[in-house]
Parts: structure tokens; C-alpha cells; sequence
């Protein structure tokens, strides 16, 4: 199958090196050349990095190299694919006009999906003449987490899902048909949890990587919440949860810490810190100091005066 992933950001780059590593040929566009000539290194060291942690056979990662592509021309990417995947960051307006441009380059056949949570897919269909191809595959954070939302919007039709749903299984990877609501399902769930992360660390109860580890290692999650925003994209994350906040209600409501960081421009791994400094793609240290109890120096000493055993 031939895939285009338009949008070559953290989302974008993930999601074609899946694709990629799965036996597809994949086209990764973007509008500016330097954008497209980045995300394709990233891929191919995200493909090596796989080869050395024994997740991927060699000549598989090989393989997948030779299939990838790179373009500034929308038409170039789109006019062979069988799927197209909007990986990008855009507004209501933004999606529609892309999805109606993409339209008239594609095959008639061809599956037009949005990876994105903060426009419905139902109003991405409105601005199609075949509204039903239209279909919401969201990656939660690819390649490191497999599960992929296929997100029915009120216009796709059977065959569409059923041609989403046998994408993601050819990607060895899991997937869940949900309704098109704000959020859909993971991921409401995984914001849910940064909303309480991030007011934990504004109400000092712990540190990053204390709140993290809770994660790890008393739920059994392979990355703790902060770490995932970051990785995520701090920016990203506020977008989403101002869309949730207006569609669901206060308990979504984004964080001050969250705001502040995103004010100053620590926007995670592609900033170099977020909640973590990041170095190399990992997290090195937390940015903030540990919040600092106030602990007594001396035994305490009981009501008859004398000091404590």
C-alpha cells in the first residue's frame, strides 16, 4: 500500500516510520524542504534504533528506507496513495481546505484519515464531495505506543472502517473503533492523567520523576505522564486540552504549570526541555528542582522536656 503522511512533526515522523517498518512505501510532505529533509533523518535513526534494540530485522529496516520519500508537492505526495494520513497541526478551516485540496489529487478509492484530536472528524467530512472515506486513525505516540485509535465519524461508511481497522492490523499493532467525540478514548484517558500529573506538581505534592515513577512502577506504565507530554510536545498537549476544556468541562481545564512552561518556550523533546531537559531523545534530569518539605533538623522533645529516644 502506498501511504502519504502530510505533516512532518514528531506525529508525522512517527507514524511513517510505522508505516514504513510494516512494508508500506510512504511519502512524508511538508511545506518547507528543510521540515521534509529532517523528518526523513529522524525516521531512518528512529528505523536504526529499532535494529539495535532487536525490535527490527536489518534488512527490514533496509527495505523500509528504500520505500520512503520526501516532497514539498502536495500532488507529488498524494497522487498515488491509497491512504493519506493528515499528521499535521491546523485548524478547523486549515484541515478543511487541506482535505478538499487533497481531494482532487487523490484516487477515488483512496482513504483520507486525520490523526489529529482537536478537530472532529465529522466536521474534516463536511468539506468532502465523498464524505464517507473519511475516517480518524490516531497514533497516541508512535512508534513507542501501538495502540491506534480508528475514529468513525458520522459520515464514514462500513467499508471505510473496515479498511482502517485492516491498516492498523496489518501494522501489527492493536487497535480500537471508537465514536467520534472530543478526545476519543485513549486519549482522553492519557490527558486525564497528565491534567493530575501537571496539578500535582502545582500543588508541590511530588517531583517530576517521583510522579512518573508512581506510574512506572505502581501501575505498571511503560512512561510516566510527564514524560509522555513532553515527547508529546507541551504545545500540543495545552491545544488539546483547551479543546477538551471547551468541549467537556473544567476537569480538563489545562494547568498553570503547563501554561508557564509552553510561555517560555519549554515545549518538550523538540525544545530540549519541557518538564525533563532532554538530550540526545532522553530525558536527563528534571527542569525544576523537587518541591522541599519542611523536615526537622532535631528529635522532637517530649511534653516532660526531655528529648525524644
Amino acid at each position: 500500500m502506498d501511504v502519504a503522511v502530510l505533516g512532518a512533526g514528531v506525529t508525522g515522523r512517527g507514524i511513517t516510520q510505522v508505516c514504513a517498518a510494516a512494508g508500506h512505501g510512504v511519502t512524508l510532505h511538508d511545506t518547507e524542504v528543510n521540515d521534509v529533509m529532517d523528518g526523513i533523518d529522524a525516521v531512518e535513526a528512529g528505523l536504526d534504533d529499532a535494529v539495535e534494540a532487536g525490535t527490527l530485522a536489518g534488512e527490514t529496516r533496509d527495505a523500509a528506507v528504500d520505500r520512503l520519500e520526501g516532497t514539498t508537492g502536495l500532488e507529488a505526495a498524494v497522487g498515488d496513495a491509497d491512504l493519506v494520513v493528515d499528521a499535521g497541526e491546523r485548524d478547523r478551516d486549515g484541515r478543511l481546505e487541506l482535505f478538499a485540496e487533497v481531494e482532487e489529487l487523490v484516487d477515488p478509492e483512496a482513504v483520507l484519515a486525520t490523526s489529529a484530536t482537536t478537530v472532529s472528524v465529522t466536521a474534516t467530512a463536511t468539506g468532502l464531495r465523498q464524505p464517507g472515506r473519511a475516517v480518524g486513525l490516531y497514533f497516541s505516540d508512535p512508534p513507542s505506543v501501538p495502540l491506534v485509535e480508528v475514529v468513525v465519524a458520522e459520515q464514514t461508511t462500513e467499508d471505510t472502517r473496515d479498511r482502517a481497522v485492516a491498516f492498523v492490523e496489518g501494522l501489527d499493532r492493536p487497535s480500537v473503533v471508537v465514536r467520534d467525540t472530543p478526545g476519543f478514548a485513549a486519549s482522553r484517558l492519557a490527558l486525564a492523567l497528565s491534567v493530575e500529573a501537571m496539578t500535582m506538581l502545582d500543588e508541590r505534592v511530588a517531583g517530576v520523576e517521583a510522579v512518573d515513577r508512581a506510574m512506572r512502577a505502581g501501575h505498571d506504565h511503560p512512561v510516566g505522564p510527564l514524560e509522555a507530554a513532553d515527547r508529546a510536545g507541551l504545545d500540543a498537549r495545552l491545544a488539546e486540552l483547551e479543546h477538551l476544556a471547551d468541549s467537556l468541562g473544567e476537569r480538563f481545564r489545562p494547568p498553570p504549570v503547563l501554561r508557564e512552561k509552553v510561555d517560555r518556550g519549554h515545549l518538550g523533546t523538540k525544545s530540549g526541555e519541557g518538564f525533563y531537559v532532554w538530550e540526545h531523545g532522553d530525558p536527563v534530569e528534571p527542569s525544576d528542582p523537587d518541591p522541599t518539605p519542611d523536615l526537622r533538623t532535631e528529635s522532637p522533645t517530649d511534653p516532660d522536656g526531655h528529648d525524644g529516644p
